[in-house]
């Protein structure tokens, strides 16, 4: 059977690609993560809001940042400033979503490709894409992730400054924006730590699969 070094590459690629979109649409899909900070975090008692109303404004906040059309956030004020700022997310959001949709159908194609034209990835230094996906991925998001836990606040503004280029008005005003009230910094550092945790825990699955599979000799 053939191999190819080049088909290693795309799938290394590819595999990173969709663990790291997978890794961060789970935050964004998964409501009741969210819902499970509204009593640890003190909302209502913060607030003055129901559990019902804070629910309510996350949620129609969240379906605008996944393709509704109508911005909304229940009964609690916001800005033109604000729904920019969530148009602005909006695009992150559907861009991550379109790509771990289309990582998983490259993924697929690929494969097929594989077993149709009997061709395999080739080892690179005696390790096959899914140890190189693993690695490389897990390399730099333990390193990012180390830096960020020195000190979350300047990781926070770095991370808006690079994602929202030129831009302050995810500087939320509460007195406009009140959406801000039930969005603590603190939940923004829990999505990132489960992004890690599931990158950390894919990563090291990519590895150990790489380390306990048995390879074909060469034809």
């Amino acid at each position: 059977m053939k191999t190819s070094k080049l088909l290693t590459v795309l799938l290394a690629v590819v595999l990173a690609v969709l663990l790291l979109t997978a890794a961060i649409a789970v935050p964004i899909l998964c409501r009741p993560f969210y819902y499970a900070h509204i009593g640890p975090l003190r909302l209502v008692e913060n607030t003055g809001w129901s559990e019902e109303q804070i629910k309510t404004a996350f949620n129609e906040m969240l379906d605008y940042c996944l393709g509704a059309e109508t911005f909304s956030t229940g009964d609690l004020k916001w800005s033109q400033s604000g729904k920019d700022h969530f148009t602005d997310v909006r695009g992150l959001f559907l861009l991550d979503l379109r790509l771990l949709a289309a990582s998983a159908i490259v993924l697929i194609a690929l494969l097929i490709v594989e077993r149709a034209a009997k061709v395999r990835a080739a080892p690179l230094l005696g390790r096959g894409p899914s140890f190189w996906a693993g690695a490389g991925l897990g390399g730099a998001f333990l390193t990012i992730g180390g830096l960020a836990a020195l000190d979350f606040d300047r990781a926070f503004v770095i991370f808006h400054a690079l994602f929202f280029p030129g831009k302050t008005n995810w500087l939320f005003d509460y007195r406009t924006d009140q959406i801000i009230l039930i969005l603590p910094e603190v939940f923004f550092r829990n999505c990132a730590i489960l992004i890690l945790a599931i990158l950390i825990v894919g990563c090291a699955g990519f590895i150990l699969f790489d380390l306990k599979r048995k390879r074909p000799p060469v034809v």
